[in-house]
């Protein structure tokens, strides 16, 4: 795990330890790996859920499906990002979502009950870990709010200043890569491609933003905040 210690440094769960003790705090979790190729499925909708998984290279996203089979994405996930946390934490433990990788992944697993409970050696690092489980579930349901706050915006151009304004709130930056390519998005923000397409060129043509594939730059953050008046 010398190689992902990076990755995993910028994870959430694994805050305030340090790099030279995740190895032996990993063993100690009982965590283990699994490669998985491209489109390939991590579980599905139904499945019972006893792992929090961490992506330790490639991408993967959530999917959701309602009852007549639709399909909409309800997030994207990059290395260091957590997932299964929310379920783990419920009762019966079945997973509402699907998790498909978009391209090879590593993907690091570890048993809830081994988070949650001290082991026989009284690892210290098992206070931390608590406490960090707690962090990342409170930040998972603000993350949830902010999905459905997105959705219940009505307009096309409201969608996408409503997205592009939280990405780069969250990269600190009026320039930087988003995730999802052009279907994927269209499938975030639950509208038509074709629509959205259509909206991000004169949004570009109106000089609020400039794009090239994945790269976006906001050029007037009040023209894109206008856009949610």
């Amino acid at each position: 795990m010398e190689n992902y210690a990076s990755i995993l440094s910028k994870c959430t769960l694994f805050k305030g330890i340090a790099n030279e003790d995740l190895e032996q705090l990993l063993t100690c979790l009982g965590s283990y790996t699994k490669n998985y190729k491209n489109d390939e499925y991590v579980f599905f909708a139904g499945n019972e859920i006893n792992h929090i998984g961490i992506i330790l290279s490639g991408q993967a996203e959530i999917i959701k499906e309602n009852l007549a089979g639709n399909r909409h994405i309800m997030a994207f996930l990059s290395p260091s990002q957590i997932f299964g946390e929310g379920i783990v934490c419920t009762l019966k433990r079945i997973s509402p979502v699907t998790i498909r990788v978009k391209e090879d992944s590593k993907i690091l697993f570890i048993p809830y009950e081994r988070i949650t409970k001290s082991c026989s050696n009284s690892c210290n690092f098992h206070i931390q870990i608590i406490q960090n489980m707690m962090i990342i579930l409170g930040q998972k349901n603000y993350t949830l709010n902010t999905k459905i706050e997105l959705l219940t915006l009505k307009g096309m151009r409201e969608k996408i200043a409503a997205y592009l304004l939280n990405e780069a709130k969250e990269k600190n930056s009026m320039s930087f890569q988003i995730t999802p390519n052009r279907n994927e998005l269209a499938e975030f923000l639950n509208v038509s491609r074709t629509s959205m397409c259509r909206e991000l060129a004169k949004m570009k043509e109106e000089n609020i933003l400039d794009y090239y594939q994945n790269s976006f730059k906001i050029l007037s953050i009040e023209a894109l905040k206008e856009c949610l008046t």
